[in-house]
């Protein structure tokens, strides 16, 4: 398997965040990268290195696994810490030589990211005659018979679920926008 780049760092930095149950937030993988463009680090943890991202998708790895709404899994085969890096010691002493820098950033909670989305993703399939969208990174699913339906039924769904609430709290710019891949059924079905 050939693995780019970006790759190894989105899974080494997984690895080191995740939890007892090797569960990670993929907003907690953009703080650990901080020179890394946020979209292409979400992007590399949803979309290609999720092993269940939607089946339009041209590349997918073998990497995590969506268990449930902003909640990935590391898949058992790469399970691993990354190796503990080596403690620099002050020559003179022999004890350990301060830090230069923290290598992964402190959540800031209740404040905006720099690098905050601006947008909210959204897939829609279509099942027995009705058509269904789950947001991706909020906790917000409808059904609807058409697809003008489940679009305004989505945006009601979406700005009920935003009311009252700090967009910057669930890592979101001010106005998100709703950006939608449609799921269609296999060709011949």
């Amino acid at each position: 398997m050939s693995w780019d780049p970006i790759q190894k760092r989105v899974l080494a930095a997984a690895q080191r965040l995740c939890d007892e149950a090797w569960t990670f937030r993929p907003v907690d993988v953009v703080r650990a990268l901080p020179g890394e463009n946020p979209r292409t680090v979400r992007t590399e943890v949803t979309s290609r290195c999720c092993v269940d991202a939607p089946e339009h998708h041209a590349r997918r790895w073998p990497y995590f696994r969506r268990v449930g709404r902003g909640r990935y899994r590391i898949e058992p085969q790469f399970r691993q810490r990354p190796p503990a890096p080596a403690i620099a010691r002050d020559g003179r002493t022999g004890r350990p030589a301060p830090a230069a820098q923290v290598a992964e950033t402190a959540p800031a909670y209740g404040h905006a990211l720099p690098d905050a989305r601006d947008a909210i993703h959204g897939v829609v399939i279509e099942s027995e005659g009705w058509y269904v969208a789950e947001c991706l990174e909020i906790a917000v699913v409808t059904q609807a018979r058409s697809l003008d339906a489940l679009m305004v039924g989505l945006r009601e769904a979406v700005a009920l679920h935003l009311e009252g609430e700090d967009p910057a709290r669930l890592g979101l710019s001010r106005s998100p926008r709703l950006l939608i891949s449609y799921e269609a059924p296999p060709v011949g079905a």
